[in-house]
């Protein structure tokens, strides 16, 4: 019985490497495609620091970053996977928060409380094309400007891999993990229009978030797991405590 990992390449094949190392047979079907956008640098902008909410964000720019002045500043990752992704491109401070975009929010807010940073800071967002929150107004609501800079957009898949239908229609996978809404909506689109979204949704759905959770709900799944928190090792152990019960 095989687990299938639904996140974005080349995200899919660590968490793929991850799971084979615990034992899991892994099945792989991105559910979004990612398409880098062209980076507009403004020469004469004068940001503070940086905030980013995916590893995307950073991968897709990271050519244009040898020797900028943007790896010069603070980065605010909103997890450790993005932060990791940020110091692989050149950043050297990087601030992590705890993994999802409220958490983000709260550490820049922190940051400005203590005074780290200026209320009347400008940050560069490194976003992708849809946002899953307002971000940029929120940390607007407490003084600071948010230059918002779209770097890259995920682009739904449409059908699934042969094998993985396959698999379906076999009934040879056990589990599914998601890890955002999109891809979640996603891959529920290709799995209906591929005529498995009976079988794909009768089996166990691992969200890492409890707003992941509630799109597999809303289309009819019943078995659901969260992660504790919004991070794999968590998603990970979610799918260990299904799996054993």
């Amino acid at each position: 019985m095989a687990v299938l990992v639904t996140r974005p390449h080349p995200d899919d094949a660590t968490t793929a490497a991850s799971l084979r190392g615990r034992g899991y047979e892994v099945l792989q079907a991105p559910a979004l495609r990612f398409e880098p956008v062209a980076f507009h640098d403004d020469m004469d902008a004068r940001y503070s620091a940086v905030i980013v909410t995916s590893a995307s964000a950073v991968r897709s720019i990271e050519h244009h970053l040898k020797g900028h002045r943007l790896l010069e500043l603070p980065l605010f990752a909103v997890g450790q996977h993005t932060a990791d992704a940020a110091r692989s491109a050149g950043f050297t401070h990087v601030i992590s928060a705890s993994g999802d975009a409220a958490g983000l929010r709260d550490l820049v807010r922190a940051r400005v409380k203590a005074k780290e940073l200026k209320k009347a800071s400008t940050l560069l967002y490194l976003a992708g094309a849809d946002l899953a929150r307002d971000l940029a107004g929120e940390l607007g609501e407490s003084g600071l400007r948010v230059v918002t800079q779209t770097t890259y957009r995920m682009v739904p898949v449409g059908s699934l891999p042969r094998e993985v239908r396959d698999a379906f229609a076999a009934n040879r996978i056990e589990a599914v993990l998601h890890y955002s809404r999109r891809s979640a909506r996603a891959f529920l689109d290709a799995a209906r229009a591929d005529g498995v979204e009976i079988s794909a949704l009768s089996i166990v759905q691992c969200c890492i978030s409890a707003a992941v959770a509630s799109v597999v709900r809303e289309a009819g799944a019943t078995q659901v797991v969260v992660a504790v928190t919004p991070d794999e090792d968590a998603l990970f152990e979610a799918l260990e405590r299904a799996l054993r019960a």
